[in-house]
């Protein structure tokens, strides 16, 4: 890539892709296609009048995460946010406004704070994390395994990453409603900028609550470490912690448990006893990444690559969907194969990618394990996806199964947890038409909401 001044492709091509709204959302990879048409690069609009350059050729998405001399993860680069053209208060605000964490430096702060992160993470040993993600799963399955029904993203693929991370992070129980809350706005673009600065207050006093009674999780060690991030990296590294930590995860469980439960090549050998649950993963890390479109830099010149000029401080999204799913590579086996560009690549890959996926493998495995005789309750088809220009979510992912009675004196037999919370005793079918649970009230719409109202016991 070379600065030039050739014209800005939008004088050849005015047409935007719109990457939010229900059409993309019902079928990105139609928009793909049309994008890839006009090369590897397509002006995108992220929300209404916030434009961007979407990557989505494989090779040139490689180039821009590996040239962080020419591509910069500043975001105080961004020329339409300085002079006002994306208002502050923009929905899109809290994902790709300036933060001084490891995500949007460059260089040696950025070495810096991704140190602390990589040893404060690196500090989970792999059977507690394991643990943690078991007992936070059974506590979950307990709850719909008399119902014989349920959403698995509301019931299960939303709350298990926030047990999980709640656990890692030293969370106190009574903080958990307003994290929950304040990520629902973030990711449903719903008052975002309200619902940042609640997320950023909460962090800040679980940062005091450790200060002064440090333990062993990961926030007080992002306090200790020789790094010695000040308050504001500190909350804005645990902002982006459990920001990575809830989102994806939850798609990543979620799309895993849609292939596994509709795809005859994983459905014929569920049901013949095997969990093929590695291959699952490799297939939705390729096809159906959790997070498909993110990752943006800025140009810190004008640059051309292949005939298009992408502007100085205008944002170059990464489409991990798009590049993975690239015409141009051939990729014969996705089992067993880690190319892909789903955890990003370059200096700011993914740190916690075992972790994440350790997460997600044992979560579909228990509960596969406890309610084998899962089914989906709509046909694939009717699934829904959740608008946003950033992940691949489902709306919902309903299912039924033969209802499963968890007796109290049964959950009592079992290890208290760490939150108190207690894994499955033995657990038998029950009678047709035997429903546990309270009685059904009015949901909330948001997805997010609903785990709200979950969470707060509503």
């Amino acid at each position: 890539m070379t600065p030039d001044s050739t014209p800005d492709r939008e004088s050849r091509c005015p047409h935007r892709e719109l990457l939010y709204g229900p059409d993309f959302a019902a079928d990105p990879a139609a928009a793909y296609r049309r994008m890839r048409q006009s090369g590897p690069t397509a002006p995108v609009e992220l929300s209404p009048d916030v434009r961007a350059t979407l990557v989505t050729g494989y090779d040139a998405a490689l180039h821009v995460l590996r040239s962080s001399e020419t591509f910069s993860k500043d975001s105080r680069r961004w020329r339409d946010m300085a002079d006002g053209t994306v208002p502050a208060d923009s929905p899109v605000a809290p994902m790709m406004a300036y933060r001084p964490n490891a995500l949007l430096t460059d260089g040696p702060e950025h070495r810096r704070l991704r140190e602390a992160i990589t040893d404060s993470l690196g500090g989970v040993e792999p059977n507690a994390l394991r643990g943690y993600v078991e007992r936070s799963a059974d506590t979950l399955i307990d709850r719909i395994a008399p119902d014989g029904e349920a959403d698995l993203l509301d019931a299960y693929a939303r709350p298990l990453p926030l047990l999980v991370l709640n656990e890692l992070f030293g969370c106190p129980p009574e903080y958990g409603d307003r994290l929950v809350e304040g990520m629902a706005g973030i990711f449903e673009l719903d008052d975002a900028e309200k619902a940042n600065e609640l997320l950023t207050r909460t962090v800040g006093e679980l940062i005091a609550l450790k200060r002064a009674n440090p333990g062993k999780d990961v926030t007080s060690r992002l306090i200790a470490h020789p790094a010695r991030l000040t308050d504001e990296e500190l909350v804005h590294t645990l902002v982006l912690l459990l920001g990575a930590g809830t989102e994806p995860e939850q798609n990543l469980i979620a799309n895993g448990l849609r292939l596994l439960l509709s795809d005859d090549r994983f459905a014929g050998s569920l049901s013949g006893g095997s969990l093929p649950v590695d291959d699952a993963l490799d297939e939705v890390l390729w096809t159906d990444p959790p997070m498909a479109n993110y990752a943006v830099h800025f140009p810190v010149h004008d640059v051309l690559y292949e005939g298009t000029l992408l502007e100085e401080g205008h944002p170059v999204v990464i489409s991990f969907a798009a590049a993975n799913t690239d015409p141009a590579l051939a990729v014969d086996q996705r089992t067993g194969n880690r190319a892909h560009l789903a955890w990003s690549a370059g200096p700011h890959a993914c740190p916690a990618q075992g972790s994440a996926r350790l997460i997600a493998a044992v979560a579909i495995e228990k509960l596969l394990d406890r309610l084998p005789d899962m089914e989906l309750a709509v046909p694939v088809r009717d699934l829904e996806w959740r608008p946003g220009p950033f992940h691949r979510a489902l709306a919902a992912l309903p299912v039924r199964f033969p209802p499963v009675v968890v007796t109290r004196s049964e959950k009592d037999e079992r290890p208290a947890g760490d939150d108190g919370s207690t894994g499955p005793g033995r657990h038998t079918s029950a009678p047709p038409g035997r429903r546990g649970g309270a009685p059904a009230t009015t949901a909330p719409k948001s997805g997010w909401a609903r785990v709200l109202a979950w969470w707060r016991g509503e």
